[in-house]
């Protein structure tokens, strides 16, 4: 029997596989890749992950379930002494009007939850999104994207928020639009870059010779591959954007009082620092706890799910 010809659909489908990222070490190969690939797929993501994701999870819970939690009304004035240092019956205190500071707290982990993961989910859809077009059609759509992504970049992020809230009174679902705006300049040119190097890669040609269309391979082929710095450059941006409402909150321009937010209790406090400092200090190491959880996570899963394709 004759061996199949170079364009027989037998040959093609060898060549094609030939080509895959993900396929076996051949034996040509020098056995320091055999190490090399079982280390890469051995990796597990390690305690200080799941710590910090635990303890983003166990925030998130609290925030979720704060009104089933045995705790006063986080506007309840006069629930306690004012300015009352922490006890047994206000573990973190009371502020100026006798408020649980606690209370607080909890309560105004909603805000900074709903704000960071809100805005960056939507920011992550439209950016990513128009990111993955542009890095993979290129040509007019390219340019005039890229170009509209470097001129929001152009404006400092602070004065921008500045700019947007002037027109109206702060509220969440306002500042989730403002910072969801401003997350989706970055997270297109993250997506793009990867998705320009990607979209030369042999197996996506393989695909492409195969008859693949263009919406297969990018939703099957590139997206997978874009996906890890996706999601750690995502969750980097949930912190950036919960740092952002609390320098709002000193400008005066995140959720409107008596809404707690970490934010906004920071900066109420910051004129008892010298004789109160818990009022500040508590929902300040509540938001260095998650901000802190959230770099472990987004550090710990770009190391873990960035394999290289010579990996395995």
């Amino acid at each position: 029997m004759e061996s199949p010809t170079p364009s027989s659909p037998i040959a093609a489908s060898q060549e094609a596989a030939s080509t895959m990222p993900y396929r076996d070490i051949s034996l040509d190969q020098p056995s320091s890749a055999i190490p090399q690939a079982r280390s890469a797929k051995g990796r597990t993501l390690g305690p200080v992950f799941w710590i910090a994701a635990g303890w983003i999870v166990l925030v998130a819970l609290a925030a979720i379930f704060a009104n089933l939690l045995p705790l006063p009304a986080p506007d309840a004035i006069g629930s306690g002494a004012p300015l009352a240092g922490p006890s047994l019956a206000h573990l973190f205190g009371t502020d100026e009007l006798g408020r649980d500071i606690l209370s607080r707290i909890i309560f105004g982990s909603r805000v900074s939850l709903i704000l960071g993961f809100a805005s960056i989910a939507i920011g992550t859809v439209i950016g990513g999104g128009l990111g993955l077009i542009a890095g993979y059609l290129g040509g007019p759509f390219d340019v005039v994207a890229n170009a509209l992504a470097y001129i929001v970049l152009a404006f400092p992020p602070l004065l921008l928020l500045l700019a947007l809230a002037a027109f109206s009174r702060p509220t969440l679902l306002k500042l989730v639009a403002e910072f969801a705006f401003l997350s989706i300049a970055p997270l297109f040119r993250v997506v793009r870059a990867a998705t320009i190097s990607i979209a030369s890669r042999d197996f996506v040609q393989a695909a492409l010779s195969l008859g693949a269309t263009r919406s297969r391979i990018l939703m099957r082929e590139i997206l997978p591959s874009v996906l890890p710095s996706l999601v750690s450059y995502a969750t980097l941006g949930v912190a950036l954007v919960i740092v952002g409402e609390g320098s709002l909150a000193f400008l005066g321009l995140s959720i409107s009082l008596p809404t707690p937010s970490w934010g906004n209790m920071i900066a109420e406090g910051r004129t008892f620092l010298a004789t109160d400092p818990w009022i500040s200090l508590f929902p300040a190491i509540a938001m260095f706890s998650v901000l802190l959880a959230l770099n472990l996570v987004a550090d710990r899963l770009s190391e873990r799910l960035d394999v290289r394709e010579g990996q395995v």
